[in-house]
Formats: C-alpha cells, sequence, structure tokens
C-alpha cells in the first residue's frame, strides 16, 4: 500500500467508522488549519447556515474524490452539516494534507481515503473504499471516481442520482461518455459554472502555480523567458501572474481563436517546438497528454525547469525524461533533476504532477470559497431535480451563478447598481429602435 500506514475504525458516538489516512495526531494541526481557511470562506459558509436549517442533503450519501485539503474540508463539513453522510478520498497523492484528513476523522466523524504520496494501487483502493461508504451522489476532480465506479461497480450505477465535476478534464471525459452513450447518470459541471472556471482556474490557478515555482525552487520569474503551454482560463491564469512579475511570457497554443487572443494581449506566440529553444521556464496548462515529450526537452537549455498545471501526470512524457537521463537525483523539495548524456541539466517539478498542489497548498481559500459553493448547490440541486433530468452534462442554472456571485461582493463590501424597470423593460423588449 505504498508504505502508508493506516488507521482503521475510529470508535466515536458508539459507532465504528473505518478510515485509512497516515498519522491521527495530526488532527489538532489540520482542525487549526481547516478553520483558518473557513475564515476566507464566507460564501460556503452562508450556504452552511442555510442548508444546516434546511436539513437540504438529509438521507443522501455522498462520495467525493478531491484534493484533501482545508478548502476541500469546509465543503465536508458543509455538505455532513446539512445531513448528508459524506466520504472522501484523493484525487491527486501529492496534494493530500494529512493533517486535515486526520482532522476530517477525528472532529467531524467523516471517513476519509486518503495519504500524502500513496502510490497508484493505493489510490485506487482508496476510491473504492469511499465507493463502499455510499454514493447517491458522486463528486469528481478528474473523473477518476465515476470510471471507477462504471468500470467495476455497474450494478451500482442506477442507484446513484446524479455526480458533480470539479475541473477542465474531467468535464471533457464525461462529455465523451455522454456522446457514447456512456454515462450512467447526470452529472453537474461545476467547473462550467461561470463563479468558478472565471476565478478558480483563472486567478487561483495563476497564484498557485506562481507559488508551487517559487517554493520549489526559488527561482527569480522576472526577466526569464516563461513558457506556458496552452492559453485556456488557467493558462490565462498563468501568463498573466508571470507576466506580473516581469516573466517575457511566451505562449504555445493549438487553438486560432485562443492563440490570437494570446497575442492581442501582448503574449508572444510560437509552436512549443520552437518555444522549447528559448524557454527557461515551462510550465503546460492543456489537460491533454504528452504536450511535453522528448522531442521538446532534445531541444532545451541547460538547467530549464519544466512543470504542469494542467491535470494528471500525462502532460509531460516522463518516460521519454527517463529514457533520455543518464542520472536523476532529489536537488529541492519536489524538484527532480534529470541530466542529459550531454551534460544538460532538466527541472521537473513535482512528479510531473500539478505544481500548483503538489509543490504547494492548491489554491487560494478566498477563490476556492465560489467554486465549493456551486459544489453544495450543485448537490442539493441533484437531490431535488436529478430524476427528471438525462444522463447528459449540466451547468448549474444562471441563477444559482449570480447568487454566489451576489453574496460574495457583499462579504467583500462592494455594492453594485440594479436596473430600473423601465431598462429591464427596453432589454426585454424588441419595438422599441434607436
Amino acid at each position: 500500500m505504498g508504505g502508508c500506514r493506516y488507521g482503521r475504525h475510529l470508535k466515536r458516538r458508539d459507532s465504528m467508522m473505518e478510515y485509512e489516512i497516515k498519522d491521527i495526531s495530526l488532527a489538532d494541526k489540520g482542525l487549526r488549519r481547516i478553520n483558518w481557511a473557513s475564515g476566507f470562506m464566507p460564501v460556503l459558509g452562508s450556504i452552511r447556515k442555510k442548508f444546516k436549517e434546511e436539513k437540504a442533503l438529509k438521507g443522501t450519501s455522498i462520495s467525493a474524490c478531491l484534493h484533501v485539503t482545508t478548502e476541500t474540508a469546509n465543503l465536508m463539513i458543509s455538505l455532513k452539516a446539512a445531513g448528508a453522510d459524506v466520504a472522501l478520498c484523493a484525487s491527486n497523492p501529492l496534494s493530500t494534507q494529512d493533517d486535515v484528513a486526520a482532522a476530517l476523522v477525528k472532529e467531524f466523524g467523516i471517513p476519509v481515503f486518503a495519504a500524502h504520496g500513496e502510490d497508484k494501487e493505493s489510490y485506487y483502493h482508496h476510491i473504492r473504499k469511499t465507493l463502499e461508504h455510499g454514493h447517491d451522489i458522486t463528486m469528481d476532480d478528474g473523473a477518476d471516481l465515476l470510471s471507477t465506479l462504471h468500470k467495476g461497480y455497474k450494478s451500482e450505477i442506477d442507484k446513484v442520482i446524479g455526480g458533480t465535476e470539479e475541473t477542465t478534464t474531467g468535464v471533457i471525459r464525461l462529455r465523451s461518455m455522454a456522446r457514447r452513450g456512456l454515462l450512467g447518470y447526470p452529472v453537474i459541471a461545476v467547473n462550467d459554472s461561470m463563479t468558478k472556471y472565471l476565478f478558480d482556474n483563472r486567478y487561483g490557478t495563476g497564484q498557485s502555480t506562481i507559488d508551487g515555482i517559487l517554493r520549489s525552487t526559488n527561482a527569480l520569474i522576472a526577466g526569464s523567458n516563461f513558457v506556458v503551454v496552452g492559453y485556456g482560463w488557467c493558462g490565462r491564469g498563468v501568463a498573466k501572474r508571470a507576466k506580473g512579475m516581469g516573466a517575457k511570457v511566451i505562449v504555445a497554443e493549438a487553438d486560432p481563436i485562443k492563440a490570437l487572443e494570446a497575442a492581442m494581449e501582448g503574449f508572444q506566440v510560437m509552436p512549443i517546438s520552437q518555444a522549447a529553444k528559448i524557454g527557461d521556464i515551462f510550465i503546460s496548462v492543456t489537460g491533454d497528454k504528452w504536450v511535453i515529450t522528448g522531442k521538446e526537452i532534445q531541444k532545451m537549455k541547460d538547467n530549464v525547469i519544466i512543470g504542469n498545471s494542467g491535470h494528471f501526470n500525462v502532460e509531460i512524457k516522463l518516460e521519454d525524461l527517463e529514457e533520455m537521463s543518464v542520472e536523476k537525483k532529489e536537488v529541492r523539495e519536489n524538484l527532480t533533476q534529470f541530466k542529459l548524456s550531454d551534460g544538460r541539466k532538466i527541472n521537473l517539478l513535482g512528479g510531473g504532477r500539478l505544481v500548483n498542489l503538489s509543490c504547494a497548498e492548491g489554491h487560494p481559500a478566498m477563490v476556492m470559497d465560489m467554486s465549493f459553493a456551486n459544489q453544495a448547490y450543485a448537490a442539493v440541486y441533484l437531490k431535488q431535480n436529478a430524476r427528471g433530468l438525462e444522463k447528459q452534462v449540466y451547468t448549474l442554472p444562471k441563477e444559482i451563478d449570480r447568487d454566489i456571485a451576489r453574496v460574495k461582493l457583499e462579504t467583500m463590501g462592494i455594492e453594485i447598481d440594479e436596473l430600473t424597470d423601465e431598462q429591464m423593460k427596453y432589454l426585454d423588449s424588441w419595438g422599441e429602435g434607436t
């Protein structure tokens, strides 16, 4: 099981609860950190209060495969307060915060199956343990839990009322399943809510990626040739944060519209094959596989830094890097240096996994406040409406999106205008011309 030490059967209120975490003694530290994050998540806090009073998820079991962080902990606590029976496993072994896992188990009675650094076998074992706890609703960040359910628990699929998906890559996978008629139940693409992708993907990924690079390398961003591969919402965020720190940002993109937008934003745009020759720092943010391969690595300068802030660990073709290298060593925490046969050194961040989670702490709580508000709303929406939905991928109603944005503004002390009745009538009419 990857060398992880698991605890089992914590006794609370005369009932046995199974869990598998690294160290229950870390719970006090985890609780302090969860409470700190909670102070920056007022939108989720207000939803927690509302749903707790309504018991909006009473009698509903939720299995969640998300990053086990302080922000996720506050979502789990909110879902349980709403009456749900929740269990949690990790969507990325390197993002798991063991103290948070311990606090959720000890202080809140929430079963957690996760340990930082667990191997692939343990990762999928924990997904199965979470599913076995109960799964009226599934919550995913990358669709691994849902795909495991579809592959190994086919007889259970009809019992699921719906699911949610947190990230772009997962939504892509789910839409592919839906097109092929393979999706077993309706799923809410939380990622497609504007209060998620416009803020979480852009500001969260942008800041936390730079944070991860700095923690692992202490490299100077200013003056560097900083290559961003992929100019979606996450790529936009990384590019703008790097530019703000003085980097000369280069964007590599396959979509002509996104490439044009990057050029109009003042970034230099070129194919990855050209950027490979001049870049100092490379961050892949595409959600696709093998974006940086041996072909590009062979062209890179000595001592470059490469990393991934897209999803999973497939964006950089690690097999090529391993084959090309004659020596490999850990030079700093979360930084592996590969020495090539010609003496050049390639520095890999976080083992090729998500830089912002494997090398830093993920998105700030203030931005995850909106993302997880969407998750909480999605769970309640599914409980109330799933039986009338097809086995397709849906977005939350725009009214919920606007309500989350409105509450967030209020917590920031920001007031906005309201349209008058005459203005609304004008916007809704066609007869009144210029």
